[in-house]
């Protein structure tokens, strides 16, 4: 049995669904007040000179401070089944599927909340691991529950999820920097910045 592990935003799905789902949820006057903290570290993020992380934590910190936990994992789930029918790649899912259909065990490994992709992995038959926040009393705090599920991180959770010497070799599919070290801690490794190429047969698992 084979080990796949898929990065999930931009991988599997046409768009990056964690600002989505957050201009769906955060109230507008929140998001007002937070445009212009966010401006300038997204310009720095498309040139190169701020990290994806430092941006999700000022969005999480100034969005969801606050916001009662319950309601927004329902809100989470309710906008997954919703709205990620329509963002995954044909492609992308089709690998997914054909890994579980020969028997190999599947993991989403991701960035964006973890709560947000556990309906959708339990339906593909796959473990989601992702980003926790973190809260005290049934209230969001604004931060997260331990480092955001990128890069090294990748790497750890896949590890205290699964015995690794298990499986006789391990797939990831990636599409940036941040699924780097997972696609090295791979035997087959698929790094994927512009997408699924039509040269890749979805259902050819080499």
């Amino acid at each position: 049995m084979d080990l796949a592990l898929f990065d999930f935003d931009g991988t599997l799905t046409t768009a990056e669904t964690f600002p989505r789902f957050l201009r769906d949820f955060v109230p507008a006057d929140r998001q007002r007040a937070a445009r212009w903290t966010l401006a300038p570290l997204v310009a720095g993020y498309r040139l190169g000179l701020v990290p994806g992380t430092r941006i999700r934590a000022e969005a999480v910190r100034r969005g969801l401070a606050g916001t009662d936990a319950a309601a927004f994992e329902d809100a989470a789930r309710d906008w997954a089944a919703r709205e990620l029918p329509g963002l995954m790649r044909p492609q992308a899912l089709a690998r997914l599927r054909a890994h579980r259909e020969r028997g190999d065990s599947v993991m989403l490994v991701s960035g964006n909340f973890e709560v947000l992709l556990q309906a959708f992995a339990a339906r593909e038959g796959a473990v989601a691991l992702g980003s926790r926040l973190e809260s005290v009393d049934g209230r969001l705090t604004g931060r997260y529950a331990g480092p955001q599920c990128v890069l090294e991180e990748k790497v750890a959770r896949v590890r205290a999820e699964v015995e690794l010497s298990r499986f006789h070799r391990i797939h990831a599919y990636g599409d940036t920097r941040e699924d780097r070290p997972m696609l090295l801690l791979a035997d087959v490794a698929h790094y994927l910045p512009r997408g699924w190429p039509a040269t890749l047969d979805p259902t050819h698992i080499g």
